[in-house]
């Protein structure tokens, strides 16, 4: 089946969802205790203070990130994964203002579209709050141009995910809005779960996830 990826955001109506979702993950920040702040993420070997410490650096301007990347001898990963390592030595409240200092500002890192700062707060909002047990509603068309985003990145940057080789086989079809991409056995299930699954959080998305093909999942992740 062909896949319904329709536009559904301007890039105004963009920064407007980044804006809210850096505004409302600032105040979950505000409102964590200590202790939380140390509870792993769903980025595998990150706290809830990493991802944060990562979110707060996304005004890295271009002549920090170049000496980012050295230091990192050339890998784009290990600059992202060191760069939130040191920063996450910072006070919690200073990430938290961090983040809610960007609000209104469309500055973003050299080398990425308006997307991919929605596509970071989203899916980082779910990385913290989940394993906390909060709830953090994704709202829904920022989500559709999220996962668009994801599903038609070229490469070098798809291979971030690398979501088209990983669900190959698949057609995942959104249950509340009308979404899907990719074509076999139907994975169905809500546009923020999909957008998870998408971005390798497959075993927080299994759960809320139905169809043959999600069924395919549970069995290879056994």
């Amino acid at each position: 089946m062909s896949s319904t990826l329709r536009p559904v955001l301007d890039e105004d109506a963009v920064w407007a969802a980044i804006d809210r979702e850096r505004t409302s993950l600032a105040d979950l920040l505000d409102d964590l205790r200590e202790e939380e702040w140390d509870v792993p993420s769903l980025c595998a070997g990150w706290r809830v203070r990493e991802v944060a410490a990562h979110l707060a650096l996304a005004h890295t301007g271009a002549g920090t990130a170049l000496t980012a990347m050295l230091r990192a001898r050339g890998s784009f990963d290990r600059m992202v994964r060191d760069t939130a390592l040191r920063h996450a030595a910072a006070p919690p409240a200073q990430l938290a203002g961090e983040i809610r200092a960007m609000v209104g500002s469309r500055r973003r890192a050299p080398g990425i579209t308006h997307l991919e700062p929605l596509l970071d707060v989203l899916v980082h909002g779910q990385d913290i709050a989940i394993p906390l047990g909060r709830t953090r509603p994704m709202p829904q068309d920022p989500a559709v141009a999220a996962a668009t985003r994801v599903w038609t990145t070229p490469w070098p940057l798809s291979t971030a995910f690398s979501c088209r080789r990983r669900l190959r086989g698949l057609e995942l079809v959104a249950t509340d809005v009308d979404w899907r991409a990719g074509a076999g056995e139907r994975v169905a299930g809500p546009i923020e779960v999909l957008l998870l699954l998408l971005t390798g959080r497959t075993a927080a998305a299994l759960p809320r996830l139905d169809g043959p093909g999600a069924e395919r999942l549970r069995a290879a992740a056994r």
